[in-house]
């Protein structure tokens, strides 16, 4: 193993580029995936026939097939459709289809632990149907749901990984690309380990303070206990899909 070049690795371009197109996928994907999943959500909070029906199809679509059939079968079929697109942007769309289905179960959770209760207070106060969600029931929610998103942004940043296979330079695929170059493995995966760590560690350390600030009491406690401590507290929730 060469120390020297790993770091070469670390402070390379092309390594710089695909940790900045691995964290873009990640992020694009998560929020676009969240937006889905709460308008799923809602839809389902409405009870409607059609709308139960409607998501329940989309969620046994995409939580019935793998990630990576999803991605390769929007990259290779759209276009037989006429419809073509950049592989990064296909890389987005699969992810965040792929994630409002997990999503919309996290939102619906959420939503649906907020007691009926409050919202017939709020609506008591003279608050509209969307000023209850408003002030109401997504404050609330927003603190039960933010462990398993945070959980869902971690899974996110590792299933980017699987766009390599059609080509989007994410980090995993510069990885493998330079060591079939000279056939240092070793020190090119070792490298972009360190990157996943990296970027592991700060998706962790954000959702820990986003958790202290949306709770009070949290914030208190948390004063006394270490950030690693907190971190390693964190992980344990860590859910494999």
């Amino acid at each position: 193993m060469s120390i020297e070049l790993v770091l070469h690795y670390l402070v390379s371009s092309s390594f710089i580029h695909g940790a900045g197109m691995t964290l873009l996928l990640t992020v694009t994907s998560l929020f676009f995936g969240v937006m889905i999943g709460l308008v799923l959500a809602l839809i389902q909070e409405s009870r409607t026939r059609t709308g139960q029906v409607v998501t329940f199809f989309y969620l046994w679509l995409f939580r019935g097939t793998p990630v990576l059939f999803q991605v390769i079968f929007i990259y290779n079929v759209l276009p037989s459709f006429g419809i073509k697109l950049s592989a990064f942007v296909c890389a987005v769309l699969a992810l965040s289809l792929n994630e409002g289905a997990y999503m919309a179960e996290i939102l619906r959770s959420g939503l649906q632990a907020v007691k009926k209760g409050q919202r017939t207070a709020g609506l008591a106060l003279g608050m509209t149907g969307s000023q209850m969600m408003r002030y109401v029931v997504v404050p609330q929610a927003a603190r039960i749901v933010l462990p398993p998103i945070g959980n869902q942004m971690i899974g996110m940043l590792k299933l980017s990984a699987l766009v390599s296979v059609i080509a989007v330079e994410e980090l995993l695929l510069v990885a493998n690309q330079t060591a079939s170059a000279d056939f240092r493995y070793f020190e090119a995966l070792t490298a972009a380990g360190i990157y996943y760590l990296a970027m592991t560690t700060a998706f962790m350390g954000l959702q820990i303070l986003i958790e202290t600030a949306l709770d009070p009491k949290k914030r208190q406690r948390m004063r006394r206990v270490p950030l690693t401590e907190r971190m390693l507290g964190t992980s344990k929730s860590f859910a494999v899909r």
